[in-house]
């Protein structure tokens, strides 16, 4: 996958996380930032549990799943 395609999914998972965890995203680089991390997240768990996911749409999916838990995770940490 190209470095652009790196950026459009990451912008979009992270822009897509930030709605379902806070009701609002992180500006361009900070939603970017959380997708791309949330992909990294979200690949080494579906690996785990031996899904995977081919194409934009299977790697949009797996970003956002992993961007999610990691919003989630640091949400906790900050909280608790």
């Amino acid at each position: 996958m190209g470095f652009i395609a790196w950026l459009i999914i990451g912008g979009l998972a992270g822009w897509i996380a930030g709605n379902i965890m806070r009701g609002g995203g992180f500006g361009v680089l900070g939603n970017i930032g959380v997708g791309v991390v949330g992909a990294l997240v979200g690949g080494f768990m579906f690996s785990l549990l031996g899904l995977s996911a081919g194409g934009f749409i299977g790697s949009l999916v797996t970003a956002t799943v992993g961007a999610v838990v990691l919003l989630w995770v640091i949400s906790k940490v900050k909280s608790g």
